[in-house]
This record gives structure tokens, C-alpha cells and sequence, in this order.
């Protein structure tokens, strides 16, 4: 049977619950508490520099991105960041990431930005496969 291909659309506040559960699933350094994703959600949704999608199967939310462009000197204008990709578990290899990323950097494109970057830890391949190339070493700080 042929997989249905995805649609990809600008997340909505009714997205709210589907999104949850996949920031749940998502999430490996902080756990995500309800009330503030909601407060997150909101100010996501209205912030011109972020970009957070979800993807449609049938009518089901099965994937989300959030990533934000900024101006940078090194670029000579604006950059992409992708900061969460996520897609469930049941629709992985079946081009939902693929159509996310793409969205994306249609997005990235169309506001003048020079470059997508992300980091990964368990992914390398995907993105790979998507013609990103690995650049530099992430570091972090939990502050």
C-alpha cells in the first residue's frame, strides 16, 4: 500500500495537544511542563523570526519543526536554525522529516537567509541524506 505523502502546514493553537505529546516524546534534557509548552506555544506563534510547522497524515498531527532566523555578521545577513525536528515513531521513513525540512528551508530561503544549521545527536544520516554537511561541534551550558 503507498504511504500517503504529508502535508505541511503552519502550526495552530488547536494544534496544542498533538504538539504536546510529540515535545513529550521529543524531549531529552528537560521534561516539558503543560502549562508553560501552552505559554511557549503562544509566543511562538506570534514571534516573526520563528517558524513552527506541523505535519499532516490523514488528517493527524505526525511531526512537528520549530526554527527561528536571525541576522549574523559571519553570513553577511540572515541564518536558519532548525532547534527541534520531531516525527512519530509510526511515520519515521516515510519522507514526514523530508517534507518538514524542506518546508523549512523554503521558509529560511524566501526570508534571505544565507544558510540552515542544526545539531544532532542521533540523526547524521538523515540530514546527510538531505545534502547538509557536517560543520562544527556543538557545545552547551544549562544554566
Amino acid at each position: 500500500m503507498k504511504s500517503v505523502a504529508p502535508m505541511v502546514r503552519r502550526a495552530a493553537v488547536g494544534d496544542a495537544d498533538a504538539l504536546f505529546v510529540l515535545v513529550e516524546r521529543f524531549a531529552r534534557s528537560f521534561r516539558p511542563g503543560r502549562d508553560v509548552f501552552q505559554e511557549v506555544l503562544e509566543r511562538l506563534l506570534q514571534d516573526d523570526c520563528a517558524w513552527l510547522s506541523v505535519a499532516e497524515c490523514s488528517g493527524c498531527v505526525v511531526g512537528y519543526c520549530l526554527g527561528f532566523d536571525h541576522d549574523a555578521f559571519y553570513a553577511n545577513g540572515r541564518v536558519s536554525a532548525v532547534e527541534e525536528i520531531a516525527v512519530t515513531p509510526d511515520q519515521r521513513r516515510k519522507g514526514v522529516g523530508r517534507a518538514l525540512m524542506t518546508a523549512f528551508e523554503e521558509w529560511a530561503r524566501s526570508r534571505g537567509s544565507k544558510l540552515v544549521g542544526l545539531a544532532t545527536r542521533r540523526a547524521a544520516p538523515f540530514y546527510a541524506a538531505l545534502g547538509y554537511e557536517e560543520s562544527a561541534v556543538y557545545f552547551r551550558k544549562v544554566l
